[in-house]
């Protein structure tokens, strides 16, 4: 049995899946897209799942329950959450929702490179990026109704209401920084840039 494996989105899930009923890895899969954990844990390639489990089970985190065939599907493995891997969950839990921690996004990185754009490119680029995040929280505002007709209870969807907050104040960031390009408030040339970095322009 090898040390516990870092945290993870994708390896707390797989753990609080596996508290809800013991499953093989295609039913984690359909489970994080049935409940819409997809839209805030990576599961975009099987084989990354795939990984995340085979750790969890060499952690001794989670144990093989069962292994089946039937015509329909290939031989399956089913998994289930031991003793220690509920142990790790709840502490992973905590301190995700207790700690914050720096993280790395893309979007940051990029806004921290914008002096390479002309102003015009850096417009273009953020009405493009607004109209996706307007796009994005009209289908998570539809995504909310649709589970407030069911009578989910508010704990069972709070991370969609997180997501739709974080991305309303994103939208409404970039419409400010819009309107600061359209009225002249957000300017600069190269030769200001050069200055600030202790150069002087060729």
């Amino acid at each position: 049995m090898s040390a516990a494996p870092r945290s993870s989105p994708l390896a707390l899930t797989v753990l609080a899946l596996l508290h809800y009923k013991p499953l093989h890895p295609y039913g984690v899969q359909r489970l994080l897209k049935d409940w819409g954990k997809d839209q805030v844990v990576n599961v975009g390639q099987r084989a990354g799942l795939y990984r995340t489990m085979d750790r969890l089970l060499e952690a001794g985190l989670i144990a093989v329950r069962e292994t089946g065939r039937d015509a329909q599907y290939p031989e399956r493995t089913v998994y289930e959450v031991t003793d220690a891997g509920s142990e790790v969950a709840h502490r992973w839990l905590d301190e995700m929702l207790s700690t914050p921690k720096q993280e790395f996004p893309e979007f940051p990185a990029a806004l921290s490179l914008l002096m390479l754009l002309t102003p015009e490119a850096m417009r273009s680029a953020l009405t493009r990026r607004a109209a996706a995040l307007d796009l994005a929280l009209a289908g998570q505002a539809a995504e909310l109704s649709r589970e407030a007709e069911t009578g989910l209870p508010r704990i069972a969807s709070l991370e969609g209401e997180y997501v739709r907050t974080m991305t309303a104040a994103e939208l409404a960031w970039v419409r400010g920084v819009l309107a600061d390009l359209d009225a002249g408030r957000l300017a600069w040339s190269p030769e200001e840039l050069l200055a600030l970095a202790g150069e002087e322009a060729p």
